[in-house]
């Protein structure tokens, strides 16, 4: 997390960004991109993994590596903060270190406004005296260390040993403490990038009613649809359909995800029938230019007695001909120069997971029992029983165990106790790290070589949408998370098993991916387990749920 300066320009003010291009040394991340927020405006970037929704943050924030080349310009705020995936904590800095850094700032300007009280008299000592002024109001200074406790109480920091390491602290408790100092001192800048990442529930209410009572800018790159829904006041899409959010071209959207869902699904109606119309017309001006002088003079043979005028006539059709050929070349050049991209296939996920073929026959179809299953340390689990066909939401918070589970119904983790039976023939399972043994090889003969050739060939990756064609023969190593995640999926729904377990399947998706997805797993007729923290997927769950406490 990139820690607030102070100065007299933390008035409330926007965030200003012209023609940002961010380059690396193999790729351009960002290039073009403008932005105007305005306080009180709390703003969503949007887009497909790798459109440069983090890039723009630490732009902003000034925290881009130094081999990053840049151009454009970018006005913000001194005291911009940026809340990072992974906050930057000295692992050696103490809880209480932490906290006391973030109030000592604030705590200075209260004592700045206190002297500057007494230099009234003059018009140089009211002028600084109103800047300081300001500058503390902007961060309800004399409120900071009543804040500071009760962001550290709510977020349940207040147990934590002040001398406790960070380098001791989970995930989720370096998040917290990380939005504990956000909250203590109220930036008139707010940059978050997937703040939601290791928070329970109870975390996030308390992050989403402090971003709503924020007054400044707010800017937020996240993949939770519900803290999209509920925080944003606007979208800017970095990775826009062909027509863009406005069927203009533009990349804002003035309202939250759901909103900006059905407005995506019919911009993507306009976008496939202006592409249609838009080849049908291409078609017809390409046979325009094929015209013969047949469709000039259609049925008028020369007679005998006037083979001289026919002969004058034909050469007037051909210099007819000529010049309607001519104008139909130059309207065909002018079609495909402006035509619309083809657009791209939707994710294709189903008729493979059919119901689910099970062994060992008296079982009523049931595809698992498990009974008094213990892993020590990581989950307790008394009673499961799911049949073929059901669908399986497993829940809970950070360490409860859900992928734990998982990995026990596959296979993967066999140091356990207790009774589990699993009659599923094929089980396939999404871990949340995905992992290929030679990053060397390329996405798609990575994927030939988990299923077979012939499995490949039968079901080609390209086909299953999840990865763009550019990126089949990139090196596995080179694909980012995100493409990564992509391809072990596509390996798990192309095995057809009878067994499907996900875990966090909508992580490093796409927003619209993920939705896609949602579909296809309501509509699929096969076994599924989903083990996810996703609130949107979690609130429109039909299927049954395992709720499961952490030890």
């Amino acid at each position: 997390m990139s820690h607030p300066s102070y100065g007299v320009s933390d008035a409330l003010t926007p965030v200003v960004v012209r023609d940002l291009t961010v380059a690396f040394r193999d790729r351009t991340a960002v290039a073009g991109f403008d932005l105007v927020a305005q306080p009180g405006r709390r703003i969503g970037l949007v887009g497909e993994n790798g459109a440069g929704k983090s890039t723009v943050l630490r732009a902003i924030a000034g925290t881009l590596p130094r081999l990053a080349r840049v151009t454009g310009t970018i006005d913000a705020p001194e005291d911009v903060a940026l809340l990072a995936q992974e906050p930057p904590f000295s692992d050696d800095d103490t809880v209480g270190g932490v906290l006391d850094a973030t109030l000592m700032p604030l705590r200075r300007a209260v004592a700045e406004v206190e002297r500057l009280a007494a230099t009234l008299d003059d018009d140089a000592g009211h002028d600084a005296y109103a800047r300081a002024l300001e500058l503390a109001v902007a961060h309800d200074a004399w409120d900071a260390d009543r804040r500071a406790a009760v962001a550290a109480d709510r977020l349940g920091l207040g147990a934590l040993d002040p001398e406790r390491r960070i380098g001791t602290l989970s995930g989720g408790q370096r998040t917290r403490l990380a939005l504990a100092t956000l909250m203590t001192t109220r930036p008139t800048a707010l940059l978050l990038d997937e703040p939601t990442n290791h928070l329970d529930d109870d975390a996030i209410e308390v992050l989403t009613g402090f971003l709503l009572d924020l007054p400044g800018v707010v800017l937020l790159a996240s993949h939770d649809r519900v803290l999209l829904d509920e925080v944003c006041t606007d979208l800017v899409d970095l990775d826009p359909s062909e027509l863009g959010t406005d069927g203009q071209g533009g990349n804002r959207f003035g309202g939250g995800w759901t909103a900006y869902q059905e407005h995506r699904e019919a911009t993507r109606r306009r976008w496939e029938e202006t592409y249609a119309d838009q080849q049908d017309r291409i078609s017809a001006l390409r046979a325009a230019t094929r015209i013969g002088t047949s469709a000039i003079a259609h049925n008028r043979g020369p007679r005998d007695n006037d083979r001289f005028i026919y002969q004058a006539k034909g050469a007037a059709v051909e210099r007819t001909l000529a010049r309607r050929k001519k104008d139909a070349q130059r309207r065909l050049e002018d079609a495909e120069r402006d035509q619309v991209r083809k657009p791209p296939a939707p994710l294709v996920f189903g008729g493979e997971l059919t119901g689910g073929e099970l062994t060992g026959g008296g079982n009523g179809g049931r595809v698992a029992l498990v009974r008094d299953l213990e892993v020590p340390g990581r989950l307790h689990l008394a009673r499961l029983d799911f049949h073929a066909g059901e669908h399986l939401l497993v829940s809970g918070t950070n360490g409860s165990g859900k992928s734990t589970l998982l990995g026990v119904l596959s296979g993967r983790l066999r140091d356990w106790a207790g009774t589990v039976q699993v009659s599923a023939r094929r089980v396939a399972e999404l871990e949340q790290d995905a992992v290929f043994a030679d990053p060397s090889r390329s996405a798609e003969a990575s994927y030939r070589l988990a299923l077979g050739e012939d499995a490949a060939q039968e079901r080609p990756l390209r086909e299953l949408g999840l990865l763009h064609p550019r990126d089949l023969r990139k090196p596995v190593g080179l694909l980012s998370v995100g493409q990564r995640r992509r391809l072990a999926l596509a390996i798990a729904i192309a095995e057809g098993p009878d067994l499907l377990l996900l875990d966090e399947p909508t992580n490093h998706l796409s927003l619209a991916l993920a939705g896609e997805l949602e579909e296809a797993l309501q509509r699929s007729a096969g076994t599924i387990v989903v083990a996810t923290h996703d609130r949107w997927l979690r609130r429109r769950w039909s299927g049954a749920e395992l709720r499961l406490r952490s030890l």
